[in-house]
């Protein structure tokens, strides 16, 4: 038995889903029982639709999920005996978590509500037990891995046991940091956008057009512009949230459109669809002021004079960020640039034209001219980028890519000894497996667990 850290976790993911509990795809079945836990086959096979649905690619079969949920419940098991303790308090929070994610997929309360045929009360309810289990399996987990580690010792011979021909080999790869500016419109243009949204709000509410109507012809929000402008909000979620936006939403009235506020996004007028207690659902209509050739040349003279400063050494870089870069997915960082997967190094792959243009010809060190570009939001900025390393195309080894062999080489080290836990505790539990799944390769250990139960059962 083979125990993946990472589809695990994948796996107890995709059971959290509201499909597993709003349409079962077959009817309810025993197919698998671990001491008094019970797996049903529809677990399993929503499980799976689940998956597929949030990753097309992702190939799961039902002896890998399975596995998956049986070593979750051996998991719970022991956590139980060993009366680890989980927070009410964090699980509720968990639960409130998960209602807005589902309340933002389906676009309302109301509309979640439907189409699972419960209360949203009644839905926390079916997911308490199974956020339970999970934090439980969590802290069991943590319990047997946390104090594992790897020495340098340790990561070599790991090193050395991989065939030659079997070492990856990585394209050049970049380490890059940036500051980043917002132009800013002048007085005159904002004057003009906050008129615009006070023409819209009185047509709105006038009767003439929905509030959804006009966001979807007029909101320059490109993530919830096709939504009519909806959003869902709790009141917790300060951090991802424009604190004057989030305050001006939970002062309104069900039905109420603001005055027009202004964040660090551009202009708004927000309208309360719904509220229930710290949660709310509410559309808004963004207008960005357009900022013209000028204001842009500005945003560059501005960000060269920064850049020389650097390079004389009357500034770091990193008080540079801190000091004056707009961008918050990478001032708090240091500028990082950082790809999908949390490194700090990236291929030029994953780099935009413009980007991969300003640093193609930089050595480590450099610091790049200043670039206008447009982000994620569609707004209009500017950016210098800092060329902090730049490796060359190389089989890996252990100079360069140390941390990378060594986070390997750990995760094989607690493979090693999850499935050492297995084997002392699997026989010391009751198990049973359907038939059907005799044939899984992945579930030697089980279904000799099983057997032994099985006879032990007979014998009683």
């Amino acid at each position: 038995m083979r125990v993946k850290t990472s589809l695990f976790i994948v796996l107890v993911a995709a059971s959290l889903g509201v499909h597993a509990q709003t349409q079962k795809i077959v009817a309810d079945k025993i197919v698998a029982q671990v001491g008094d836990k019970i797996i049903l086959k529809s677990d399993i096979d929503n499980a799976i639709a689940d998956i597929k649905r949030g990753d097309a690619k992702m190939e799961v079969t039902s002896c890998e999920m399975i596995e998956s949920q049986m070593i979750q419940k051996a998991l719970v098991l022991q956590a139980q005996k060993d009366s680890l303790p989980v927070s009410d308090d964090e699980i509720e929070a968990q639960l409130d978590n998960q209602v807005r994610g589902f309340i933002m997929r389906f676009g309302t309360k109301e509309a979640l509500e439907e189409i699972a045929g419960k209360t949203v009360f009644q839905l926390k309810e079916d997911f308490r037990v199974v956020f339970r289990e999970r934090n439980l399996a969590d802290q069991m987990r943590r319990k047997i891995l946390d104090n594992i580690k790897i020495s340098p010792v340790e990561t070599q011979t790991y090193y050395d046991k991989i065939p030659k021909d079997s070492l990856k080999f990585y394209e050049t790869q970049l380490e890059l940091s940036q500051i980043v500016i917002y132009p800013k419109a002048n007085k005159d243009v904002d004057e003009y956008v906050t008129k615009q949204l006070y023409d819209i709000k009185r047509q709105i509410e006038a009767g003439g057009k929905s509030f959804e109507q006009m966001a979807k012809t007029y909101s320059d929000d490109p993530g919830s512009k096709d939504n009519g402008g909806q959003y869902t909000l709790n009141r917790g979620d300060k951090g991802m949230w424009d604190p004057t936006f989030m305050a001006t939403a939970f002062r309104l009235r069900e039905g109420q459109i603001s005055s027009v506020i202004k964040s660090k996004f551009g202009f708004h007028i927000i309208q309360l669809v719904s509220r229930s207690g710290d949660d709310a659902v509410v559309r808004h209509i963004l207008r960005i002021p357009p900022i013209t050739d000028d204001e842009v040349k500005l945003g560059v003279a501005y960000l060269d004079s920064i850049r020389t400063k650097i390079k004389s050494g009357g500034m770091q870089f990193g008080e540079a960020v801190n000091k004056i870069s707009e961008d918050e997915g990478s001032k708090f960082s240091g500028g990082a640039i950082m790809g999908q997967d949390g490194s700090t190094y990236l291929t030029y792959d994953q780099l935009d034209p413009a980007m991969v243009a300003a640093v193609k010809d930089l050595k480590a060190g450099d610091i790049s001219t200043p670039q206008s570009f447009t982000d994620e939001r569609g707004r209009k900025a500017v950016r210098i980028l800092f060329l902090r390393d730049k490796t060359a195309p190389h089989r890996e080894n252990m100079k360069d890519d140390y941390d990378r062999i060594s986070n390997r080489a750990l995760a094989e080290k607690k493979d090693a000894a999850m499935k050492k836990w297995f084997d002392e505790h699997i026989s010391t539990y009751y198990v049973n497996v359907d038939p059907d799944y005799n044939k899984c390769s992945n579930l030697g250990e089980w279904l000799q667990a099983a057997e032994k139960s099985n006879n032990i059962t007979t014998q009683k």
